[in-house]
């Protein structure tokens, strides 16, 4: 089993920054991916970046530029820095790992509120 907690959700006004950071622990081995997702009142959850075991990073297309995922795999953290915020980024983000066995595990979430 894997736990994730995600924390450095906050209110921010328009324009400030704010970084997310996952912490796993638990069975933490074979990592394929691992993502942030964000869920918004009344809408579906949506993508927002992942990085892979290797590094590699892809972000939502209308995110790319402002945010910003890393990984420390010293701490086993994973990171979202969020720069230039919007009231449009006001959601849950969610901290989402997948192991190359098929494995998915989230966490509980963490709210970022952006004020106008």
């Amino acid at each position: 089993q894997v736990q994730l907690l995600e924390s450095g959700g906050s209110l921010v006004q328009s324009g400030g920054s704010l970084r997310l950071s996952c912490v796993a622990s638990g069975s933490i081995f074979s990592i394929d991916y691992m993502r942030w997702y964000r869920q918004a009142p009344g809408k579906q959850r949506e993508f927002v970046a992942r990085i892979s075991s290797g590094g590699n990073t892809a972000y939502a297309i209308s995110l790319k530029g402002r945010f910003t995922i890393s990984r420390d795999n010293a701490k086993n953290t994973l990171y979202l820095q969020m720069n230039s915020l919007k009231p449009e980024d006001t959601a849950v983000y969610y901290c989402n790992l997948i192991q190359r066995s098929g494995n998915e595990y989230w966490g509980q979430g963490t709210q970022v509120t952006v004020s106008s």
